[in-house]
C-alpha cells in the first residue's frame, strides 16, 4: 500500500491509524487490538480470524466489493471456522481468497492487518 495517505482518528483515547488509498480507507486492527492487549496484538487477531462470524463477514464484504475473490477457497475457511484446530492469519487470508479487503502491512516488529472500511469513514 504504496503512497498511501495516512490519518490519525481517536476512539475512547486510542489512536487508531486509517490509511486512504484509491478512495478506500483501511483502519488498522493491530491500533484497535492494542486498546485490549498491547503486548499481544497479533493474537488477538489471530483469534478474531478464527471465529464463524468473522469468516463470514469478511466473505460477504469480499463478494460484494471484489470481483477477483475466490469462494471456493472461503468456503473451506467457513467450513473450518470455530474448530479447536482451526487457525487463520490474514496473510493465509489474503494469499490464498485474493482478498482485498483486507491487506497486511509489514510494520517495524510486527504485520498490520488493515480492514477497508468499504468506502468512506464517518468521524
Amino acid at each position: 500500500m504504496s503512497k498511501a495517505k495516512k490519518n490519525i482518528i481517536e476512539v475512547h483515547g486510542t489512536a487508531i491509524t486509517v490509511l486512504n488509498q484509491a478512495g478506500d480507507e483501511y483502519i488498522s486492527l493491530t491500533d484497535i487490538t492494542k486498546h485490549k492487549e498491547p503486548d499481544r496484538s497479533d493474537h488477538v487477531i489471530q483469534n478474531w480470524m478464527r471465529n464463524r462470524n468473522t469468516i463470514e463477514f469478511l466473505g460477504i464484504w469480499e463478494r460484494l466489493h471484489n470481483i477477483n475473490f475466490k469462494p471456493l477457497e472461503f468456503e473451506g475457511f467457513k467450513k473450518r471456522a470455530g474448530l479447536n484446530s482451526f487457525v487463520l492469519t490474514p496473510h493465509q487470508w489474503i494469499d490464498t481468497t485474493n482478498a482485498t479487503g483486507l491487506v497486511s502491512q509489514s510494520g517495524r516488529h510486527e504485520r498490520n492487518p488493515l480492514l477497508c472500511s468499504g468506502g468512506t469513514l464517518r468521524r
